[in-house]
């Protein structure tokens, strides 16, 4: 992590992200790519005190292309996600050992100790009415369309 002469905290990390797939003659198939992130702020505190190699986190962010001009004259770009919001993963890990996709070694189980990820409900079906034409409190009869 680093400081901006303004005080504001910057961090860079880059996340992976996994696609798995059948091919054309039904194997499966898995590739990987790497992406680059900034985060700015509690957002880097939050990253740089928390993230390292294999554990999970979901970033949404925007997109940005920067360029500067390289020693040997040439024009470099480089895209990469700026951090708008980001959340960790579940506690103890992320790496693919902790989800079950390695093998154990030297005899020790595969049991990690993984809070679960809070699930959200989903939201009540308002489509449908009520036996009295009524739903939460609102009469159907009075919406004007």
């Amino acid at each position: 992590m680093k400081t901006l002469p303004s005080g504001q905290s910057v961090t860079n990390f880059s996340i992976a992200t996994n696609r798995i797939y059948n091919d054309k003659t039904g194997a499966k198939q898995q590739t990987t790519e790497f992406h680059n992130v900034v985060a700015f702020g509690k957002l880097a505190d939050i990253a740089g005190r928390y993230l390292s190699r294999g554990k999970m986190v979901l970033v949404e962010g925007r997109l940005q292309t920067r360029s500067w001009q390289a020693q040997d004259g040439s024009k470099r770009y480089r895209t990469e996600i700026v951090a708008e919001n980001m959340q960790l993963g579940p506690k103890g890990g992320g790496s693919s050992d902790s989800f079950g996709g390695g093998t154990p070694q030297s005899g020790q189980q595969n049991t990690p100790e993984i809070e679960e990820i809070p699930v959200i409900e989903a939201e009540p079906d308002f489509g449908q009415e009520s036996a009295q034409g009524t739903e939460g409190g609102v009469n159907v009869k009075d919406i004007p369309f």
